[in-house]
């Protein structure tokens, strides 16, 4: 299977992001760690982790409000 991130931004539209497939989950973990940022600042809310089709985890990007 290929590990792909998906991004959403805020409003939960899909935001078009850079090359973002791996062939194992650590590699795109190690992606993410190093580009969310960026990826923030270009308006990503959410990152998606996904294993071929199956959704293996949600995460935010940004900070929740208090």
């Amino acid at each position: 299977m290929n590990w792909t991130w998906q991004f959403e931004d805020a409003e939960g539209k899909a935001i078009a992001a850079r090359d973002s497939e791996f062939s194992n989950q650590g590699d795109a973990e190690s992606w993410l760690g190093e580009e969310w940022r960026e990826l923030a600042e270009s308006g990503a809310a959410v990152a998606i982790l996904k294993n071929g089709d199956a959704v293996e985890y949600r995460m935010a990007l940004t900070p929740e409000e208090s």
